[in-house]
C-alpha cells in the first residue's frame, strides 16, 4: 500500500485534528478582529498580524485536511503553508512603504490594547499545539506560526507604547517590517521543513518498491 492512501482516523489523529479545528476558529476569529482593529486605528502593524492570522487560519485548514493523509500529502500541505507565509510577508511591506510615504496615524492605545487581547489568544494556541508539535511537519508548522505570532504582537503592544510617546508612525511601520521578516523566516523554514518529509517519503516509497 502506498504513503499517500488514507488510512482510517486513530485517536492521535483524532486529537491533532481537533487541535488543529480549535486554532483554526481561534485565528480567524483573531483576523477578524485585528483587521477591523487596524483598519480603525490607522495601524499597518495591527493589518499585518491580521492578514498572518487569515493565513495561519488556512494553514490550520489544510494541516486539518492532511492529518489523517500521507507524508507527501502532508508536505505539500505544510508547502502551501510557506508560500501563504512568503506572499503574506510582501503584501505587508508593500503596505508599509505606502504608509511610508503618504503618511498614517496609528492610534497607540488601541494598538496595546487589541494586542494585549492577540497575546493571550496567542498563548492558548501555543499550549494547545503544544503537546502535538514534533508529530509531523504539518503540526510543526502550526507550533512556527503561533511562536510567530506570539513574538509579533508583543512587538505590536511596544510599538503601541512607541507610538503615543514619540506621536509618530515609525514605530508601527517598524513592526510591520519586522512582522514581513519573520514571515518570510517562518515561510523559509516551513518549506526546508517540507522538503526534507517529501525527500524522506520519496525515499521510503522506493525502498517499498525494492
Amino acid at each position: 500500500m502506498g504513503t499517500d492512501h488514507q488510512p482510517a482516523i486513530d485517536a492521535n489523529d483524532h486529537a491533532q485534528r481537533k487541535v488543529l479545528l480549535w486554532v483554526l476558529v481561534l485565528n480567524a476569529g483573531l483576523g477578524v478582529t485585528l483587521l477591523i482593529g487596524g483598519l480603525a486605528s490607522d495601524s499597518s502593524s495591527l493589518i499585518a498580524n491580521s492578514l498572518d492570522n487569515f493565513s495561519d487560519a488556512v494553514a490550520y485548514a489544510v494541516s486539518f485536511l492532511a492529518v489523517t493523509r500521507g507524508a507527501r500529502w502532508k508536505a505539500a500541505a505544510a508547502a502551501i503553508t510557506g508560500v501563504m507565509l512568503l506572499l503574506l510577508a510582501g503584501g505587508v511591506i508593500v503596505d508599509a512603504l505606502r504608509r511610508f510615504v503618504s503618511g498614517s496615524e496609528p492610534l497607540g492605545m488601541s494598538m496595546m490594547m487589541l494586542a494585549a487581547v492577540a497575546v493571550a489568544i496567542n498563548v492558548l494556541c501555543v499550549k494547545l499545539l503544544r503537546s502535538h508539535r514534533g508529530e509531523d511537519v504539518n503540526l510543526r508548522a502550526a507550533w512556527t506560526m503561533s511562536l510567530n505570532d506570539f513574538v509579533s504582537n508583543f512587538g505590536i503592544f511596544a510599538a503601541g507604547g512607541l507610538v503615543l510617546v514619540v506621536g509618530s508612525n515609525w514605530p508601527d511601520l517598524a513592526v510591520a517590517f519586522c512582522i514581513a521578516l519573520v514571515a518570510v523566516y517562518g515561510g523559509i523554514s516551513t518549506l526546508r521543513d517540507a522538503a526534507q518529509t517529501q525527500r524522506a517519503a520519496s525515499s521510503n516509497k522506493g525502498h517499498a518498491h525494492d
